[in-house]
Protein backbone atom coordinates (compact mmCIF):
# COMPACT_ATOMS: atom_id res chain seq x y z
CA UNK A 1 0.00 0.00 0.00
CA UNK A 2 1.21 3.45 -0.56
CA UNK A 3 1.90 5.74 1.88
CA UNK A 4 -0.30 8.37 0.70
CA UNK A 5 -2.93 6.09 0.10
CA UNK A 6 -5.82 7.78 1.59
CA UNK A 7 -4.89 11.49 1.61
CA UNK A 8 -7.66 12.60 -0.42
CA UNK A 9 -10.19 11.58 2.24
CA UNK A 10 -8.78 12.64 5.09
CA UNK A 11 -8.11 15.99 3.79
CA UNK A 12 -12.26 16.29 2.52
CA UNK A 13 -12.24 14.91 6.54
CA UNK A 14 -10.16 17.71 7.96
CA UNK A 15 -11.57 20.62 5.51
CA UNK A 16 -15.27 19.83 6.98
CA UNK A 17 -13.72 19.88 10.48
CA UNK A 18 -12.49 23.03 10.34
CA UNK A 19 -13.99 25.06 6.79
CA UNK A 20 -15.77 27.48 9.53
CA UNK A 21 -12.42 28.17 11.51
CA UNK A 22 -10.31 28.11 8.80
CA UNK A 23 -12.21 30.40 6.69
CA UNK A 24 -12.77 32.89 10.03
CA UNK A 25 -8.72 32.83 9.56
CA UNK A 26 -8.58 33.63 6.31
CA UNK A 27 -11.57 36.43 6.12
CA UNK A 28 -10.27 37.93 9.13
CA UNK A 29 -6.35 38.54 7.67
CA UNK A 30 -8.01 39.67 4.67
CA UNK A 31 -9.63 41.97 6.00
CA UNK A 32 -7.29 43.48 8.14
CA UNK A 33 -5.02 43.89 5.10
CA UNK A 34 -7.52 45.59 3.03
CA UNK A 35 -8.75 47.94 6.21
CA UNK A 36 -5.22 49.03 6.86
CA UNK A 37 -5.13 49.63 3.27
CA UNK A 38 -8.26 51.34 2.56
CA UNK A 39 -7.38 53.55 6.01
CA UNK A 40 -4.10 54.24 4.71
CA UNK A 41 -5.59 55.79 1.62
CA UNK A 42 -8.06 57.97 3.58
CA UNK A 43 -5.60 58.86 6.44
CA UNK A 44 -3.15 59.91 4.08
CA UNK A 45 -3.95 61.42 0.72
CA UNK A 46 -1.02 63.37 -0.05
CA UNK A 47 2.61 62.63 -0.56
CA UNK A 48 4.04 65.00 2.41
CA UNK A 49 1.96 63.42 4.54
CA UNK A 50 3.25 59.91 3.94
CA UNK A 51 7.17 61.48 3.88
CA UNK A 52 6.28 63.01 7.68
CA UNK A 53 4.94 59.40 8.35
CA UNK A 54 8.41 57.72 6.91
CA UNK A 55 10.30 60.44 8.58
CA UNK A 56 8.49 59.35 12.02
CA UNK A 57 8.56 55.82 11.80
CA UNK A 58 12.13 55.56 11.19
CA UNK A 59 13.10 57.61 14.05
CA UNK A 60 11.10 55.49 16.79
CA UNK A 61 12.89 52.37 17.78
CA UNK A 62 10.00 51.51 19.13
CA UNK A 63 8.00 50.96 16.04
CA UNK A 64 10.98 49.98 13.89
CA UNK A 65 11.54 46.99 16.95
CA UNK A 66 7.56 46.37 16.53
CA UNK A 67 6.26 46.78 12.82
CA UNK A 68 9.46 46.61 10.74
CA UNK A 69 11.42 49.16 8.29
CA UNK A 70 9.48 51.15 5.82
CA UNK A 71 10.85 51.15 2.47
CA UNK A 72 9.30 53.97 0.40
CA UNK A 73 6.35 56.38 1.04
CA UNK A 74 3.50 54.55 -1.19
CA UNK A 75 0.50 54.57 0.44
CA UNK A 76 1.21 50.43 -0.56
CA UNK A 77 4.49 50.82 1.43
CA UNK A 78 3.06 52.24 4.52
CA UNK A 79 0.33 49.43 4.01
CA UNK A 80 3.21 47.04 4.15
CA UNK A 81 4.65 48.95 6.97
CA UNK A 82 1.88 48.31 9.44
CA UNK A 83 0.73 45.27 8.00
CA UNK A 84 2.91 42.76 6.46
CA UNK A 85 4.63 41.71 9.07
CA UNK A 86 1.32 40.85 11.48
CA UNK A 87 -0.39 39.29 8.36
CA UNK A 88 2.83 36.70 8.16
CA UNK A 89 2.51 36.23 11.96
CA UNK A 90 -1.32 35.40 11.97
CA UNK A 91 -1.22 33.42 8.94
CA UNK A 92 2.00 31.23 10.37
CA UNK A 93 -0.46 31.33 13.62
CA UNK A 94 -3.31 29.44 11.76
CA UNK A 95 -0.85 26.99 9.84
CA UNK A 96 0.38 25.94 12.95
CA UNK A 97 -2.71 25.43 14.65
CA UNK A 98 -4.08 23.53 11.60
CA UNK A 99 -1.17 21.20 11.02
CA UNK A 100 -1.26 20.24 14.81
CA UNK A 101 -4.55 19.76 15.14
CA UNK A 102 -4.86 17.01 12.45
CA UNK A 103 -1.40 15.17 13.30
CA UNK A 104 -0.26 15.17 16.97
CA UNK A 105 -3.44 16.21 18.58
CA UNK A 106 -5.49 13.31 16.64
CA UNK A 107 -2.54 10.74 17.92
CA UNK A 108 -2.89 12.18 21.22
CA UNK A 109 -6.89 11.94 21.13
CA UNK A 110 -6.97 8.25 19.23
CA UNK A 111 -8.26 9.86 16.27
CA UNK A 112 -5.44 8.88 14.28
CA UNK A 113 -4.99 5.43 15.50
CA UNK A 114 -8.30 4.50 14.41
CA UNK A 115 -8.63 6.29 11.13
CA UNK A 116 -4.98 3.93 10.48
CA UNK A 117 -7.07 0.78 11.03
CA UNK A 118 -8.37 1.50 7.37
CA UNK A 119 -6.38 1.34 4.45
CA UNK A 120 -4.57 4.90 5.18
CA UNK A 121 -0.75 5.07 4.22
CA UNK A 122 1.75 6.16 6.73
CA UNK A 123 2.08 10.07 5.27
CA UNK A 124 -1.48 10.17 4.78
CA UNK A 125 -2.67 12.23 7.61
CA UNK A 126 0.33 14.71 7.43
CA UNK A 127 0.05 15.18 3.81
CA UNK A 128 -3.54 15.62 4.09
CA UNK A 129 -2.59 18.32 7.10
CA UNK A 130 -0.39 20.02 5.02
CA UNK A 131 -2.79 20.35 1.70
CA UNK A 132 -5.42 21.84 3.66
CA UNK A 133 -3.02 24.76 5.08
CA UNK A 134 -1.95 24.86 1.72
CA UNK A 135 -4.98 25.47 0.23
CA UNK A 136 -5.88 28.32 2.51
CA UNK A 137 -2.74 29.71 2.25
CA UNK A 138 -3.34 29.94 -2.21
CA UNK A 139 -7.08 31.38 -1.18
CA UNK A 140 -5.29 33.76 1.33
CA UNK A 141 -3.04 35.03 -1.08
CA UNK A 142 -5.84 35.58 -3.69
CA UNK A 143 -8.43 37.36 -1.04
CA UNK A 144 -5.94 39.35 -0.18
CA UNK A 145 -4.67 40.74 -3.66
CA UNK A 146 -7.91 41.30 -5.04
CA UNK A 147 -9.05 43.26 -2.18
CA UNK A 148 -5.87 45.17 -2.03
CA UNK A 149 -6.45 46.23 -5.88
CA UNK A 150 -10.11 46.87 -4.83
CA UNK A 151 -9.09 49.85 -2.86
CA UNK A 152 -6.97 51.01 -5.44
CA UNK A 153 -3.40 49.31 -4.88
CA UNK A 154 -0.77 48.61 -7.58
CA UNK A 155 -1.62 44.67 -8.41
CA UNK A 156 2.39 43.91 -8.73
CA UNK A 157 2.82 45.15 -5.02
CA UNK A 158 -0.29 43.59 -3.55
CA UNK A 159 0.27 39.84 -5.12
CA UNK A 160 3.81 41.05 -3.74
CA UNK A 161 2.44 41.22 -0.28
CA UNK A 162 -0.34 38.95 -0.09
CA UNK A 163 2.77 35.63 -1.51
CA UNK A 164 4.60 37.04 1.30
CA UNK A 165 2.17 36.28 4.03
CA UNK A 166 1.08 33.17 2.47
CA UNK A 167 4.20 31.91 1.74
CA UNK A 168 5.14 32.66 5.18
CA UNK A 169 2.42 30.47 6.74
CA UNK A 170 3.46 27.55 4.39
CA UNK A 171 6.66 27.81 5.83
CA UNK A 172 5.54 27.54 9.45
CA UNK A 173 3.14 24.67 8.38
CA UNK A 174 6.22 22.67 7.70
CA UNK A 175 7.94 23.83 10.80
CA UNK A 176 4.91 22.51 12.63
CA UNK A 177 4.99 19.75 10.72
CA UNK A 178 8.32 18.54 11.62
CA UNK A 179 7.88 19.62 15.58
CA UNK A 180 4.72 17.16 15.51
CA UNK A 181 7.16 14.26 15.15
CA UNK A 182 9.64 15.89 17.54
CA UNK A 183 7.62 16.91 20.65
CA UNK A 184 5.65 14.03 22.14
CA UNK A 185 2.29 15.34 22.53
CA UNK A 186 0.43 18.07 20.75
CA UNK A 187 0.99 20.71 23.45
CA UNK A 188 4.60 20.04 22.71
CA UNK A 189 4.54 20.36 18.94
CA UNK A 190 2.34 24.13 19.06
CA UNK A 191 5.07 24.96 22.33
CA UNK A 192 7.93 24.54 20.03
CA UNK A 193 6.59 25.47 16.34
CA UNK A 194 5.34 28.60 18.84
CA UNK A 195 8.62 29.19 19.82
CA UNK A 196 10.39 28.76 16.67
CA UNK A 197 7.84 31.55 15.53
CA UNK A 198 8.88 34.09 18.78
CA UNK A 199 13.06 33.33 17.62
CA UNK A 200 11.91 34.22 14.14
CA UNK A 201 9.75 38.09 15.28
CA UNK A 202 13.27 38.50 17.40
CA UNK A 203 15.53 37.86 14.54
CA UNK A 204 13.57 39.74 12.67
CA UNK A 205 13.52 42.86 14.90
CA UNK A 206 16.92 43.16 16.30
CA UNK A 207 18.25 42.77 12.88
CA UNK A 208 15.55 45.91 11.94
CA UNK A 209 16.29 47.80 14.83
CA UNK A 210 20.11 47.60 14.64
CA UNK A 211 22.24 50.72 13.58
CA UNK A 212 25.00 48.84 12.54
CA UNK A 213 25.87 46.33 9.92
CA UNK A 214 27.29 43.82 12.59
CA UNK A 215 23.41 43.09 13.63
CA UNK A 216 21.64 43.88 10.35
CA UNK A 217 21.73 40.93 8.60
CA UNK A 218 20.23 38.84 11.59
CA UNK A 219 16.63 39.87 9.61
CA UNK A 220 17.42 37.48 7.00
CA UNK A 221 17.63 34.74 8.82
CA UNK A 222 13.83 34.91 9.94
CA UNK A 223 10.97 34.01 7.48
CA UNK A 224 9.29 37.10 9.16
CA UNK A 225 12.22 39.04 7.78
CA UNK A 226 12.15 37.46 4.18
CA UNK A 227 8.54 38.37 4.43
CA UNK A 228 9.51 42.48 4.57
CA UNK A 229 12.87 41.95 2.57
CA UNK A 230 10.53 41.01 -0.59
CA UNK A 231 9.69 44.73 -0.63
CA UNK A 232 6.30 44.99 -1.72
CA UNK A 233 4.83 48.45 -3.20
CA UNK A 234 9.06 48.99 -3.40
CA UNK A 235 10.80 47.66 -6.23
CA UNK A 236 9.47 43.80 -5.61
CA UNK A 237 12.27 41.32 -4.74
CA UNK A 238 10.14 38.68 -6.10
CA UNK A 239 13.45 35.91 -5.50
CA UNK A 240 13.67 36.72 -1.62
CA UNK A 241 9.86 34.61 -1.94
CA UNK A 242 12.31 31.31 -2.77
CA UNK A 243 13.85 31.65 0.28
CA UNK A 244 11.09 30.66 2.49
CA UNK A 245 9.38 28.21 -0.45
CA UNK A 246 12.79 26.35 0.11
CA UNK A 247 12.77 26.17 3.83
CA UNK A 248 9.04 25.11 4.33
CA UNK A 249 10.29 22.59 1.57
CA UNK A 250 13.63 21.38 3.32
CA UNK A 251 11.51 20.83 6.40
CA UNK A 252 8.70 18.92 5.25
CA UNK A 253 10.78 16.34 3.95
CA UNK A 254 12.80 16.20 7.42
CA UNK A 255 9.01 16.01 8.85
CA UNK A 256 8.02 13.13 6.37
CA UNK A 257 11.53 11.12 6.69
CA UNK A 258 10.67 11.39 10.51
CA UNK A 259 7.03 10.46 10.47
CA UNK A 260 8.20 7.21 8.25
CA UNK A 261 10.70 6.42 11.19
CA UNK A 262 9.50 7.11 14.51
CA UNK A 263 6.75 4.96 16.72
CA UNK A 264 2.61 6.25 16.33
CA UNK A 265 2.09 8.26 19.48
CA UNK A 266 5.86 8.87 20.06
CA UNK A 267 8.14 11.50 19.45
CA UNK A 268 11.58 11.79 19.08
CA UNK A 269 12.07 14.00 22.21
CA UNK A 270 11.92 11.61 25.53
CA UNK A 271 8.58 12.30 27.59
CA UNK A 272 10.26 13.43 31.35
CA UNK A 273 8.95 11.13 33.99
CA UNK A 274 6.95 12.60 36.33
CA UNK A 275 7.47 13.63 40.43
CA UNK A 276 7.23 10.40 42.04
CA UNK A 277 4.75 11.40 44.71
CA UNK A 278 1.88 14.45 43.73
CA UNK A 279 2.25 18.04 44.84
CA UNK A 280 0.15 19.54 47.56
CA UNK A 281 -1.35 21.43 45.31
CA UNK A 282 -3.23 18.57 43.50
CA UNK A 283 -4.68 17.53 47.05
CA UNK A 284 -7.53 19.95 46.08
CA UNK A 285 -9.76 21.27 43.05
CA UNK A 286 -8.25 24.55 43.28
CA UNK A 287 -4.78 23.42 43.08
CA UNK A 288 -5.47 21.26 40.23
CA UNK A 289 -7.54 24.41 38.03
CA UNK A 290 -4.19 25.90 39.15
CA UNK A 291 -2.02 23.40 37.62
CA UNK A 292 -4.36 23.24 34.02
CA UNK A 293 -4.91 26.49 33.36
CA UNK A 294 -0.95 28.20 34.64
CA UNK A 295 0.86 27.16 30.82
CA UNK A 296 -2.05 28.94 28.97
CA UNK A 297 -1.82 32.45 31.95
CA UNK A 298 1.84 32.52 31.61
CA UNK A 299 2.01 32.42 27.96
CA UNK A 300 -0.91 35.61 27.79
CA UNK A 301 1.31 36.94 30.61
CA UNK A 302 4.38 36.99 28.44
CA UNK A 303 2.84 38.35 25.52
CA UNK A 304 1.08 41.33 27.68
CA UNK A 305 3.89 42.22 28.85
CA UNK A 306 6.04 42.22 25.55
CA UNK A 307 3.34 43.73 23.56
CA UNK A 308 3.05 46.01 26.63
CA UNK A 309 6.28 47.60 26.68
CA UNK A 310 6.61 47.73 22.97
CA UNK A 311 3.34 49.75 22.73
CA UNK A 312 4.09 51.99 25.56
CA UNK A 313 7.45 53.20 24.34
CA UNK A 314 6.08 54.13 20.83
CA UNK A 315 4.22 56.28 22.71
CA UNK A 316 6.83 59.17 23.11
CA UNK A 317 6.92 59.99 19.33
CA UNK A 318 3.68 58.69 18.38
CA UNK A 319 2.41 62.47 18.39
CA UNK A 320 4.95 63.22 14.98
CA UNK A 321 3.79 59.67 13.65
CA UNK A 322 -0.27 60.35 13.75
CA UNK A 323 -0.65 63.94 14.10
CA UNK A 324 -0.03 64.58 10.86
CA UNK A 325 -4.01 63.34 9.55
CA UNK A 326 -6.75 64.86 11.00
CA UNK A 327 -8.98 61.79 10.34
CA UNK A 328 -6.36 59.50 12.45
CA UNK A 329 -6.40 62.34 15.40
CA UNK A 330 -10.12 61.90 15.13
CA UNK A 331 -10.22 58.52 15.42
CA UNK A 332 -7.76 58.54 18.35
CA UNK A 333 -9.53 60.86 20.07
CA UNK A 334 -13.15 58.82 19.85
CA UNK A 335 -11.54 55.64 20.85
CA UNK A 336 -9.18 57.27 23.16
CA UNK A 337 -12.07 59.47 24.76
CA UNK A 338 -10.12 62.74 25.16
CA UNK A 339 -8.38 65.73 23.64
CA UNK A 340 -4.58 65.47 24.77
CA UNK A 341 -3.15 63.09 22.20
CA UNK A 342 -0.67 60.79 23.78
CA UNK A 343 -3.08 60.24 26.84
CA UNK A 344 -6.24 59.18 23.96
CA UNK A 345 -2.63 56.74 22.08
CA UNK A 346 -2.01 55.31 25.70
CA UNK A 347 -5.67 55.17 26.87
CA UNK A 348 -6.62 53.59 23.79
CA UNK A 349 -4.03 50.85 23.90
CA UNK A 350 -5.27 50.13 27.53
CA UNK A 351 -9.03 49.82 26.23
CA UNK A 352 -7.26 47.46 23.60
CA UNK A 353 -5.25 45.78 26.28
CA UNK A 354 -9.03 45.29 28.58
CA UNK A 355 -11.09 43.61 25.33
CA UNK A 356 -7.53 41.12 25.04
CA UNK A 357 -7.75 40.22 28.33
CA UNK A 358 -11.76 39.51 27.96
CA UNK A 359 -11.06 36.97 25.17
CA UNK A 360 -8.55 35.08 27.73
CA UNK A 361 -11.22 35.32 30.79
CA UNK A 362 -13.76 33.90 28.24
CA UNK A 363 -11.19 30.58 27.30
CA UNK A 364 -10.31 29.86 30.83
CA UNK A 365 -14.07 30.00 31.61
CA UNK A 366 -14.69 27.66 28.97
CA UNK A 367 -12.20 25.20 30.16
CA UNK A 368 -14.74 23.65 32.04
CA UNK A 369 -16.93 22.56 28.61
CA UNK A 370 -13.75 20.89 27.59
CA UNK A 371 -13.44 18.68 31.00
CA UNK A 372 -17.58 18.20 30.31
CA UNK A 373 -17.18 17.13 26.62
CA UNK A 374 -13.84 15.17 27.37
CA UNK A 375 -14.87 13.26 30.26
CA UNK A 376 -12.21 14.71 32.67
CA UNK A 377 -14.78 15.90 35.05
CA UNK A 378 -16.61 12.91 35.75
CA UNK A 379 -13.56 11.56 37.92
CA UNK A 380 -13.02 14.87 39.82
CA UNK A 381 -16.91 15.31 40.62
CA UNK A 382 -16.81 11.48 41.55
CA UNK A 383 -14.91 12.35 44.24
CA UNK A 384 -16.28 14.70 47.37
CA UNK A 385 -16.00 17.63 45.15
CA UNK A 386 -19.26 19.07 44.25
CA UNK A 387 -20.11 20.85 41.01
CA UNK A 388 -19.61 24.26 42.36
CA UNK A 389 -16.28 23.81 43.90
CA UNK A 390 -15.30 22.29 40.34
CA UNK A 391 -16.65 25.04 38.57
CA UNK A 392 -15.23 27.61 40.91
CA UNK A 393 -11.58 26.44 40.35
CA UNK A 394 -11.69 27.34 37.06
CA UNK A 395 -14.21 30.83 37.17
CA UNK A 396 -11.55 32.13 40.03
CA UNK A 397 -8.90 31.58 37.67
CA UNK A 398 -10.27 33.39 34.96
CA UNK A 399 -11.08 36.17 37.49
CA UNK A 400 -7.40 36.42 39.00
CA UNK A 401 -5.91 35.30 35.72
CA UNK A 402 -7.76 38.41 33.97
CA UNK A 403 -6.60 41.01 36.76
CA UNK A 404 -2.84 39.58 36.43
CA UNK A 405 -2.77 40.00 33.09
CA UNK A 406 -4.31 43.81 33.35
CA UNK A 407 -1.65 44.37 35.98
CA UNK A 408 1.31 43.24 33.72
CA UNK A 409 0.05 44.95 30.75
CA UNK A 410 -0.51 48.17 32.67
CA UNK A 411 3.07 47.99 34.38
CA UNK A 412 4.68 46.82 31.09
CA UNK A 413 3.18 50.41 29.28
CA UNK A 414 3.87 52.37 32.33
CA UNK A 415 7.71 50.83 32.52
CA UNK A 416 8.10 51.53 28.60
CA UNK A 417 6.61 55.15 28.30
CA UNK A 418 8.09 55.69 31.68
CA UNK A 419 11.90 55.38 30.14
CA UNK A 420 11.47 57.52 27.53
CA UNK A 421 9.35 60.16 28.80
CA UNK A 422 11.57 60.15 31.71
CA UNK A 423 9.19 60.18 34.56
CA UNK A 424 8.76 56.25 35.27
CA UNK A 425 7.34 56.41 38.73
CA UNK A 426 4.52 58.21 37.79
CA UNK A 427 3.69 56.57 34.57
CA UNK A 428 3.69 53.51 35.80
CA UNK A 429 1.50 54.14 38.62
CA UNK A 430 -1.34 55.81 36.15
CA UNK A 431 -0.69 53.16 33.64
CA UNK A 432 -1.59 50.46 36.41
CA UNK A 433 -4.35 52.65 37.53
CA UNK A 434 -5.67 52.53 33.58
CA UNK A 435 -5.45 49.20 33.11
CA UNK A 436 -7.01 47.62 36.24
CA UNK A 437 -9.94 49.92 35.30
CA UNK A 438 -11.10 48.23 32.05
CA UNK A 439 -11.02 44.39 35.02
CA UNK A 440 -15.21 45.08 35.87
CA UNK A 441 -15.75 45.29 31.82
CA UNK A 442 -13.59 42.30 30.72
CA UNK A 443 -14.94 40.22 33.89
CA UNK A 444 -18.60 41.11 32.11
CA UNK A 445 -17.64 39.04 29.39
CA UNK A 446 -16.32 36.07 31.40
CA UNK A 447 -19.76 35.98 33.51
CA UNK A 448 -21.92 36.21 29.83
CA UNK A 449 -19.29 32.65 29.30
CA UNK A 450 -20.34 31.18 32.83
CA UNK A 451 -24.21 32.40 32.26
CA UNK A 452 -24.17 30.42 29.00
CA UNK A 453 -22.53 27.05 30.43
CA UNK A 454 -25.01 26.77 33.04
CA UNK A 455 -27.80 27.80 30.83
CA UNK A 456 -26.81 26.71 27.25
CA UNK A 457 -24.17 24.31 27.63
CA UNK A 458 -24.42 23.02 24.06
CA UNK A 459 -24.21 26.67 22.39
CA UNK A 460 -21.94 28.21 25.10
CA UNK A 461 -18.58 27.89 23.11
CA UNK A 462 -19.60 29.33 19.71
CA UNK A 463 -22.49 32.08 21.50
CA UNK A 464 -19.77 33.09 24.35
CA UNK A 465 -16.96 33.55 20.95
CA UNK A 466 -19.52 35.31 19.13
CA UNK A 467 -20.41 37.77 22.08
CA UNK A 468 -16.62 38.50 22.58
CA UNK A 469 -16.52 39.32 18.63
CA UNK A 470 -19.66 41.65 18.71
CA UNK A 471 -18.92 43.19 21.83
CA UNK A 472 -14.60 43.96 20.14
CA UNK A 473 -16.56 44.64 16.76
CA UNK A 474 -19.21 47.25 18.28
CA UNK A 475 -16.74 49.28 19.89
CA UNK A 476 -14.50 49.42 17.85
CA UNK A 477 -16.38 50.32 15.14
CA UNK A 478 -19.38 51.37 16.34
CA UNK A 479 -18.63 55.42 16.48
CA UNK A 480 -16.79 55.43 13.02
CA UNK A 481 -20.08 53.67 11.70
CA UNK A 482 -22.54 56.09 13.14
CA UNK A 483 -24.00 53.34 15.77
CA UNK A 484 -27.10 54.39 17.75
CA UNK A 485 -26.11 55.06 21.08
CA UNK A 486 -28.23 52.34 22.98
CA UNK A 487 -26.09 50.21 19.88
CA UNK A 488 -22.72 51.20 21.36
CA UNK A 489 -24.23 50.77 25.16
CA UNK A 490 -24.03 47.03 24.96
CA UNK A 491 -20.30 46.95 25.03
CA UNK A 492 -19.67 46.93 28.45
CA UNK A 493 -16.11 48.95 27.33
CA UNK A 494 -18.20 51.58 26.43
CA UNK A 495 -18.68 52.52 30.30
CA UNK A 496 -15.55 51.94 31.21
CA UNK A 497 -13.13 55.74 31.89
CA UNK A 498 -10.95 56.77 29.76
CA UNK A 499 -7.27 56.56 31.74
CA UNK A 500 -5.07 57.51 31.84
CA UNK A 501 -5.89 61.67 31.80
CA UNK A 502 -9.68 60.78 32.05
CA UNK A 503 -11.99 61.11 34.94
CA UNK A 504 -12.66 58.01 36.52
CA UNK A 505 -16.59 57.00 37.44
CA UNK A 506 -16.79 55.10 40.10
CA UNK A 507 -20.54 54.08 40.24
CA UNK A 508 -19.69 52.47 36.60
CA UNK A 509 -17.01 50.54 37.82
CA UNK A 510 -19.21 49.52 40.40
CA UNK A 511 -22.05 48.61 38.39
CA UNK A 512 -20.37 46.64 35.49
CA UNK A 513 -18.60 44.67 38.53
CA UNK A 514 -22.14 43.69 40.11
CA UNK A 515 -23.97 42.69 36.26
CA UNK A 516 -20.21 39.85 35.93
CA UNK A 517 -21.10 38.98 39.63
CA UNK A 518 -24.88 38.17 38.57
CA UNK A 519 -24.11 36.40 35.78
CA UNK A 520 -22.07 34.63 37.04
CA UNK A 521 -24.11 33.74 39.84
CA UNK A 522 -27.02 32.57 37.23
CA UNK A 523 -24.79 30.33 35.77
CA UNK A 524 -23.19 28.68 38.04
CA UNK A 525 -26.90 28.11 39.72
CA UNK A 526 -27.74 26.84 36.42
CA UNK A 527 -24.97 24.25 36.40
CA UNK A 528 -25.89 22.59 39.64
CA UNK A 529 -29.38 21.60 38.55
CA UNK A 530 -28.72 20.73 34.45
CA UNK A 531 -27.54 17.07 33.16
CA UNK A 532 -23.63 16.98 32.65
CA UNK A 533 -22.14 16.85 28.80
Amino acid sequence: MSGLAGTLPLARLALRRDRIMVLVWVLAITAGAVGIGYTMGQAYPRQAQRAMQVVAGERNPALVFLFSKLHGDSTGALTTWRYGLWGAILAALMSIFVVVRHTRADEDAGRAELVGSAAIGRRAPLSAALGLVVAANVLLAGLVTSGLVLVGLPGAGAAALALSMGVCGVTFASIAAFTAQVASDAQGARGIALGALGAAYLLRAVGDSATTPRLSWLSWLSPLGWTEHVQPFARERWWVLALPAGAAAITGVAAYMLADRRDHGAGLLPTRPGRAGASGLLSGVFGLGWRLQRGRLAGWVAAFGFAGTIFGAAGKGIRSLLGGSPEVRDVLNRFGGQAAFTNAYLAAIVLLTGMVAAAYAVSAVLQLRSEETGGLAEPVLATATGRLRWALSHVGMAVAGTAALLAGAGLAIGLGYGLRAGDLGSEVQRLLVAALAQLPASLALAGVAVMLLGVLPRACVGVGWATVVAVLAVKLFGAMLRFPQWVLDISPFTHVPRLPGGVAHATALLWLSLIALGLMVIGLGALRRRDLA
